[in-house]
């Protein structure tokens, strides 16, 4: 099942909250049983700045109120950064989960390794 997306588009002012997480909420209440995510395509929202990780940190605190998440559609470096920076964990389409490591990585074994 396809999750719901909504589109974020910039440039942003710091009043700009409302609109979206209406959108929001009425995008995880229409989900259904698997509908539980959202993905937030936020490659209009131009230049970061504090608008921006103002409102992914409100439309993150609608969506786990609402009991569902929110995925990252096409983020920036900068924008991942200022997130990083501000301490703002996001999932993001294309990574794989914490708890999965990443494909093609295996661990190296040292020749004279005692558990060998």
């Amino acid at each position: 099942m396809t999750p719901p997306v909504l589109v974020l588009s910039g440039p942003l002012t710091g009043d700009e909250v409302s609109g979206p997480c209406d959108a929001l909420r009425t995008l995880l209440e229409d989900g259904g049983p698997g509908g539980r995510v959202v993905v937030c395509d936020v490659a209009g929202l131009g230049p970061p700045g504090l608008a921006a990780v103002n409102l992914l940190a409100r439309l993150q605190l609608t969506a786990r109120r609402s009991g569902g998440r929110i995925r990252l559609r096409d983020p920036s470096p900068a924008l991942c950064a200022l997130l990083d920076l501000v301490g703002l964990r996001f999932e993001t389409e294309g990574q794989p989960e914490q708890r999965e490591p990443p494909l093609g990585v295996q661990e190296a074994v040292e020749p004279r390794d005692p558990a060998v």
